[in-house]
């Protein structure tokens, strides 16, 4: 995961926000050095990184490697609001699964949530409210669909804690989400180079005649 900060003074001075967004990107294998993808029955990878997550942030995703991100479908509701059809982003507001408070309710349980509601398989990222950590944490999922598929948590999202951080969930909006985009080639940065420095040879050479002629 890479982190950026991109101004959006404008808009975070009229809500009295922060001035400053932030990005995270995701651009790597999920399951890099795992051996998730192998074992039989559903693994959940942990490992991931602890991050404050504010209204204006974005979570990007390399469409090459998370291919739901090419087209994403949002939706924020407890399990029964969730579209059963074509949604690959979902904020989960149900935080439990049998009623019990006293149970956990974790990536798995929220997971199998998730797979029962939904009708149409497909890769795709949650958010949830893990009752032990006590916090929001984002999943990615390789079907969300399937009750079994391999989870790998990609953050968890400290700020959004406690009770507080439960009612912060409903201001996820599909803002939040976003497609990374493309790093270029490096034969496309040296065309480019290329380019910009003989657009400024040619005007330098402009500039030598115009003082010649004068």
């Amino acid at each position: 995961m890479r982190r950026s900060i991109l101004p959006l003074a404008a808009a975070a001075l009229m809500l009295g926000a922060p001035l400053r967004a932030a990005d995270f990107t995701f651009d790597t294998d999920p399951f890099e050095g795992s051996t998730a993808l192998t074992t039989p029955g559903r693994q959940v990878v942990g490992g991931e990184p602890s991050i404050t997550f504010n209204p204006f942030d974005v979570f990007r995703f390399d469409g090459a490697i998370f291919s739901f991100a090419n087209s994403m479908s949002f939706a924020n509701g407890v399990i029964g609001d969730i579209p059963s059809v074509g949604t690959n982003v979902i904020v989960l507001r149900t935080f439990d699964n049998d009623a019990d408070p006293t149970t956990a309710f974790g990536a798995g349980n929220a997971a199998s949530l998730i797979a029962d509601r939904l009708t149409s398989p497909g890769a795709g990222v949650f958010i949830y409210f893990n009752s032990g950590l006590d916090l929001a944490r984002l999943v990615y999922s390789t079907d969300l669909d399937d009750p079994t598929a391999d989870l790998k948590i990609l953050a968890r999202m400290t700020n959004l804690a406690g009770p507080d951080g439960q009612l912060a969930m409903q201001q996820f909006t599909a803002a939040n989400f976003a497609l990374a985009p493309p790093i270029p080639e490096p034969s496309s940065l040296i065309l480019f180079g290329s380019g910009v420095a003989l657009l400024a040879g040619l005007k330098l050479r402009q500039r030598r005649s115009k003082r010649a002629e004068d």
